[in-house]
């Protein structure tokens, strides 16, 4: 699968999809993001979301430059069908989705419920 960075890519790996995360930003759209953020470059060598929350590159982010089509098509032949990648690919996004599983129902409740002086917790 190719994407954008942003929720999709989130979503991708929840569902345990391979993929290939490119976005190319104009030189305008460039220098806006630079100057409202007061920074040359982001905070985070990654754009995506399973990179950032796993903290390293679990899969391949090719943004600006390097979203040519033949490195595009490479890549996301690799991630489809390169067995041995996909399934260690896989076994990474169990791993975060475990680390993200929450009982948010719950956590929400007993936040509420602690706001309104109704639970100590």
């Amino acid at each position: 699968m190719l994407t954008a960075s942003g929720t999709a890519t989130l979503e991708a790996a929840l569902f345990k999809q391979p993929m290939v995360i490119s976005y190319v930003l104009s030189p305008l759209m460039k220098k806006i993001m630079a100057w409202q953020s007061g920074q040359d470059k982001p905070l985070l060598p990654w754009v995506g979301l399973p990179n950032i929350l796993a903290q390293e590159g679990i899969v391949p982010e090719l943004l600006q430059e390097q979203a040519q089509p033949d490195k595009l098509a490479e890549a996301t032949y690799t991630a489809l069908n390169d067995a041995c990648y996909r399934k260690q690919l896989q076994q990474r996004y169990i791993s975060l989705h475990q680390a993200l599983k929450r009982d948010t129902a719950s956590i929400a409740a007993k936040a509420i419920l602690q706001e309104a002086g109704v639970y100590a917790g």
